[in-house]
């Protein structure tokens, strides 16, 4: 009986996966893989092993996969996009595999958000602007709580990053607004982050809904707001300030 492992493949761009993720996938001898999500580079990593595309499948039938496989003693690997643990629904896959007898394993991968803050070449934390950032959906078919409704999230002033949600962009837009961001607000979308046919569109909460609809994009993208994208003003660091001492560094003050 051998473990089963959820491995985060990454946010597309394949030199952007873990080591540790590429032996996995290598050595497995059964992958479910999630769809249309993950590219095909990815997948060609798999050379020994059998591919099943869960998009295809069930909830049942996936475990059922995972958990026949495992007691076979056979390498399992459940291949998400980005990391597992952000809207990848493997605490169920964990919690009913546990019940049967079968451990899991996690292998972290590089999530979009950090590909799309990386492609925008910016810091989603900057000191003098915000030191928080939220990271939710918007609610469509999957409900959200109350308390986390974006015109409530929106009053933190923070970076607020959307998952699965470009299609709602003027929801998402008038939402924020009322919650307190102004409506100069920037706001960036950047569609498959790290791919080679990555876009990025810039905006405001005023106009972003228009330029991404006409990009004609409803999909695999992450939706970025908050001044870091377009600060007009930011304090330095002060880890690095010569008036700051740290554990492994005196101040250098004249």
């Amino acid at each position: 009986m051998s473990d089963v492992f959820f491995v985060g493949c990454g946010p597309g761009d394949p030199d952007l996966i873990t080591i540790k993720a590429k032996k996995l996938i290598q050595k497995a001898d059964i992958v479910v893989f999630s769809g249309s999500l993950i590219p095909k580079p990815i997948l060609k990593f798999c050379k020994r092993g059998k591919l099943y595309d869960a998009a295809k499948l069930v909830r049942e039938e996936i475990f059922d996969l995972l958990y026949k496989n495992a007691k076979k003693d056979k390498l399992v690997v459940r291949l998400h996009d980005g990391d597992p643990a952000i809207y990848g629904a493997i605490r169920e896959q964990i919690d009913n595999l546990e019940k049967k007898g079968i451990a899991s394993i996690v292998v972290p991968g590089v999530t979009s958000f950090l590909a799309s803050a990386a492609a925008l070449g910016t810091q989603l934390t900057l000191p003098g602007v915000t030191q928080t950032m939220i990271i939710t959906r918007a609610e469509s078919r999957t409900k959200v709580p109350k308390r986390e409704q974006i015109s409530e999230l929106a009053k933190h002033q923070a970076t607020l990053i959307f998952y699965l949600s470009v299609h709602l962009l003027t929801k998402i837009s008038k939402e924020a607004i009322a919650g307190g961001y102004k409506k100069t607000t920037p706001v960036a979308v950047v569609y498959r982050a790290s791919r080679k046919d990555q876009k990025i569109i810039l905006g405001t909460l005023t106009d972003i809904a228009k330029k991404v609809k006409a990009e004609k994009i409803t999909m695999t993208a992450i939706v970025i707001i908050g001044d870091v994208i377009k600060p007009k003003s930011y304090e330095y660091s002060k880890l690095y300030d010569k008036t700051f001492s740290h554990g492994f560094r005196k101040a250098k003050v004249k």
